[in-house]
């Protein structure tokens, strides 16, 4: 047994480099497999949530010849936050971190991504925003989560166009992205679920901010619920990281995403120019109607849709997309 070293992807600014990940104790408890079919996949997305991280573990980062010593918070988890004096390139770039574990070397590499130079920036949600997953109704998303495999989910039909013809907007060469984050309530037990289930999908790559990793079994039964207060301060950083670029943000009517984008509208009225929100009942919520206007007010574009291609439209009738 020996312990496992988990990166993130990062990202990075003209000044700084951020880079994120995990340290957990020596286990025998196999990886998430996810080719595995109802209970087989139940035991294995279980084992997400026992768990066990290493606190106060040794972490190295080399970079231009230059070792970077830091430690794992009580959690496990790491950020290390590197100021830059000079342009690597743009894009997906790599990075390598280390741990030591019975005077052997276990590295990882991981990778992070400087925005190629442009103006608009797109921060989403997850759950119930590209991904199904009934939030509103807690045991249908837990029977989902537990009994349904990656391959077996599914995205809302539409969005994957509508986030590709996103993360291409404004560019001429398409192999330039603009810069895409993904921010949700989801722990960071399902990182790499999350990973898989965008990358099956062809959904642009983006970095991901999720909520505190839960060791506890009981955590599984409540998974992105409670405070989304972290998700608030999430996208207010990104916002003050990359503040040259011009937002976009999508999300739905589940839980708090449109008084959550109000309130960062209210802090940015220049830097939001769009807030999008996936009606995911029967009718449109009166107290969304009623955020959606306030951000409308201050001149910032709004769309409440049930489907995708209405999302599309909009996107294309304020030149977002073509």
């Amino acid at each position: 047994m020996k312990p496992i070293l988990k990166l993130y992807r990062g990202y990075a600014n003209e000044q700084e480099l951020i880079v994120m990940g995990h340290v957990f104790k020596p286990t025998t408890k196999e990886e998430y497999d996810f080719q595995k079919k109802k209970f087989r996949n139940a035991r294995s997305m279980i084992r997400m949530y026992q768990t066990k991280t290493q606190a106060n573990a040794d972490v190295y980062l080399e970079r231009q010849g230059k070792t970077i010593h830091t430690k794992t918070l009580d959690d496990g988890f790491f950020k290390i936050c590197i100021p830059i004096n000079e342009i690597l390139g743009y894009g997906w770039l790599d990075y390598r971190v280390y741990i030591f574990y019975e005077g052997v070397k276990i590295e990882v590499k991981g990778t992070y991504v400087r925005p190629f130079e442009g103006n608009l920036g797109f921060i989403s949600d997850i759950d119930d925003t590209f991904l199904v997953s009934h939030t509103k109704n807690p045991l249908k998303k837990l029977y989902i989560l537990l009994f349904r495999n990656v391959n077996a989910r599914k995205v809302f039909e539409g969005a994957v166009p509508h986030y590709q013809a996103l993360s291409t907007a404004g560019r001429n060469n398409k192999e330039e992205q603009n810069a895409f984050f993904y921010v949700s309530s989801s722990e960071w037990n399902l990182y790499e679920f999350i990973v898989k289930f965008t990358e099956l999908n062809q959904l642009p790559r983006a970095v991901l901010l999720l909520k505190d990793i839960k060791t506890s079994l009981m955590d599984l039964f409540v998974t992105g619920r409670g405070d989304h207060n972290h998700k608030f301060e999430k996208i207010r950083h990104i916002l003050e990281f990359y503040p040259n670029l011009c937002y976009t943000l999508l999300g739905d009517d589940s839980q708090e995403d449109p008084y959550l984008y109000e309130s960062i509208c209210k802090i940015f009225p220049v830097t939001v120019m769009a807030v999008y929100i996936r009606q995911t009942g029967t009718h449109k919520k009166l107290k969304t109607q009623s955020a959606l206007k306030n951000i409308s007010s201050l001149g910032i574009q709004t769309c409440y849709f049930r489907d995708s291609h209405e999302a599309i439209e909009h996107s294309k009738s304020i030149g977002l997309i073509k």
